[in-house]
């Protein structure tokens, strides 16, 4: 028996929970992939399977070489894909979660030029600000800030984006420039609610990191809705350097503190540490990290 056919039969009544239908899918009969199916078996000495006249389930064991033949299976279809010269451009399907301020601008910019060199990718993309589960729904790739929580995650960090206080030239000449961090307590503050410590800001002086207390009537749970409120001279932003940067460009905000900053937030592009990366979520990555470093 050649194993590799072993194994896709195997994958197949696993996927399907039925030798008939795994049978259809594969292009063989009912009888000969039930043969492929106990060769293995035999072969790794173990049960795969649980046989009813009703059903067929994954024994503990056959779960476990499911999760480890899927991969392998993957990545020969890929190599043999390579060495024949079938796979002379990118093609398929990228499903990617990102976080929705940042997904909605300068994700998007960074990935028009990786979509006009591969047309034939097409990149499904999921913004929410809140968590999700890679696994559980599906998803290929995850851009994503700060520190990963999830242990199955393998994870490349893309850059390192600045955390910087910003404020409107209007709201200066109306309140004044507050000459130290320490200041900020007695101006409007505009709070990003999504953060750790939203109503404390970190600033370091002399190698030593400090927070200062703030307050404002104004708060939200986008970086991008405070970058728009401080830009309009509500108050003093502290936001990532993105969601500023259009505003700094054209004069309507201006920087605090730059030599106190004590964040940064890493960026990272994250994937299931099971899963076999295809050519072309590899590509995407190096595309993005490229991009980062100005290549």
């Amino acid at each position: 028996m050649d194993t590799i056919q072993g194994m896709r039969a195997f994958a197949a009544v696993a996927a399907h929970s039925s030798f008939t239908e795994a049978a259809k899918q594969i292009g063989i009969s009912t009888k000969l992939t039930s043969k492929y199916v106990g060769q293995l078996e035999d072969r790794l000495n173990a049960q795969l399977f649980n046989r009813t006249t009703r059903s067929v389930t994954l024994t503990d064991t056959g779960r476990s070489y499911y999760e480890r033949c899927l991969p392998l299976l993957e990545q020969f279809d890929e190599l043999e894909s390579l060495v024949q010269k079938r796979q002379t451009e990118l093609a398929g399907r990228i499903r990617i979660t990102a976080p929705t301020g940042f997904g909605s601008a300068e994700l998007i910019h960074l990935l028009k030029p990786f979509q006009t060199e591969h047309p034939k990718v097409s990149i499904e993309l999921h913004l929410s600000d809140h968590h999700v589960s890679m696994v559980e729904e599906g998803f290929d790739l995850a851009i994503r800030f700060g520190v990963l929580k999830e242990s199955n995650l393998v994870a490349r960090k893309l850059t390192d984006m600045r955390i910087v206080c910003c404020v409107s030239p209007e709201y200066l000449a109306l309140h004044g420039t507050p000459k130290e961090p320490a200041a900020l307590a007695t101006h409007n503050c505009l709070l990003q609610t999504t953060g750790s410590f939203s109503d404390h800001w970190a600033f370091k002086a002399k190698g030593r990191e400090y927070t200062v207390p703030v307050s404002g009537n104004f708060r939200a749970n986008s970086p991008r809705a405070v970058a728009h409120m401080a830009a309009d001279g509500l108050g003093i932003g502290r936001i990532p350097l993105y969601t500023a940067q259009s505003f700094l460009d054209t004069g309507k905000l201006q920087l605090l503190f730059e030599e106190q900053e004590a964040l940064s937030l890493g960026l990272y592009a994250a994937y299931p540490q099971n899963r076999h990366l295809t050519a072309r979520i590899r590509a995407l990555i190096d595309h993005l990290a490229a991009q980062f470093r100005g290549v």
